[in-house]
Formats: structure tokens, sequence, C-alpha cells
């Protein structure tokens, strides 16, 4: 597949992402709190499918490792917002079973393996394992918010999903511009300052 195909797939998912995040910080912003509305969920849904076919595309480990745990959190904040089972059937069939078949396909038929993904001669393998904790970190943000809702029976964003955000975010960015990858690069930077604002906000609406 052409390059530019592949940056275009890429490009949309983290425009997706950054939509998200504009819209929870503008909704954030009238409410004076953090709030969360079902567009973040939705948004990040469709943004995490796009991402996780551009890092097999890419043969990018560290991206497919954040999207494969991100992508069904995702889901089960859709479920906890009641939004879940209106979607057609054949739709959730679709982004529920995609991701699964792309990872089996590839698995399967060597296209992907193990050997490919962390021995990419485009990759060093620190570069590797330094992408794979900027994921862990970045994706560990969604795991404490699924915990954290799931004992509150409702979705919210808590501080430390924000505080983890901005943790992983900056090593992402690192990574991005040690990989001179332009999609993760552009998609980090803004919502960077957004997570650096929303630690404010609830900060502030603590006290």
């Amino acid at each position: 597949m052409n390059d530019w195909l592949i940056y275009s797939v890429g490009f949309l998912s983290q425009i997706l992402f950054s939509s998200r995040i504009l819209i929870q910080w503008v909704k954030s912003e009238k409410s004076k709190k953090v709030v969360t509305p079902l567009m973040f969920w939705q948004l990040s849904l469709l943004a995490s499918f796009l991402l996780f076919i551009y890092g097999w595309l890419r043969n990018d480990f560290a991206i497919m490792l954040g999207q494969v745990i991100t992508y069904f959190i995702y889901i089960r904040n859709l479920q906890l917002e009641n939004y879940w089972t209106k979607l057609p059937k054949i739709l959730r069939v679709t982004l529920f079973l995609v991701p699964v078949a792309i990872v089996i396909y590839g698995f399967n038929n060597n296209v992907v393996n193990i050997d490919l993904l962390l021995k990419n001669e485009d990759i060093p393998i620190w570069l590797v394992i330094l992408g794979s904790i900027a994921q862990i970190v970045f994706t560990g943000r969604f795991v404490y918010q699924w915990i954290y809702s799931e004992k509150k029976k409702s979705s919210s964003l808590p501080l430390g999903f924000w505080v983890l955000s901005l943790s992983g975010s900056s090593l992402v960015i690192i990574y991005a511009i040690l990989r001179e990858d332009p999609v993760l690069l552009v998609g980090h930077v803004f919502g960077f300052f957004v997570y650096i604002r929303n630690i404010h906000l609830l900060n502030k609406s603590r006290k």
C-alpha cells in the first residue's frame, strides 16, 4: 500500500482523537468542571479502530499494543453509557471482531509475526521498548479509568486518568520524534495541553 494512503488512515484517526479531546475540553470549560460527553467514547472507538489498522499497516508493535487494550475499554464505556446496544447488531459485530480478525490473520499467515514486529529494520529494539513503555503508560490511563468507572457504575474521567494521560503523552511525543512519525506527533501535541488544563480544572473544582 502507498505511504500516503497509510498516513491518511493514521492522520484521520488522530483527527478523531483530537476531536474527542476538543469536544471534552470545550464542554468542560462551559461546565467549569471536567465532564465526559458520550461523543468522547464514540470518537474514541472509531479513532482506535483506524489507528489499530494504521499500526498494523506500518508493522508498528508499539502502536498496536496501545490499541488492543483500550479498544475494548471504549466499548465497555459505551455499554456503561447504555449506548452500545443502540448500535445496529451488524456494526457491533464488525467493530468487535475486525481487530481480532486482523491479529489472527496476521499471525497465522506470517504477515505480521513477533519477529517482524520486534525486529523491524526501521525500528531498533531500544526504540520499540521505549515506544511500548510509552503506550503502556498511556494505555494505563484507560485501565485506571475503567476500574474507577466500574466501581462508580458510571463512565467518568478522574484525576488519575489525566495525570497518566500527561505522563504517557510526554513519552509518546519523545517516541514519535525519534521514530519520525508525524501521525503520532501531531496527535499528541494538542492533547498534551488539554491534559494540563483538565488537571487544573479538577484541582480547582476540589478547592
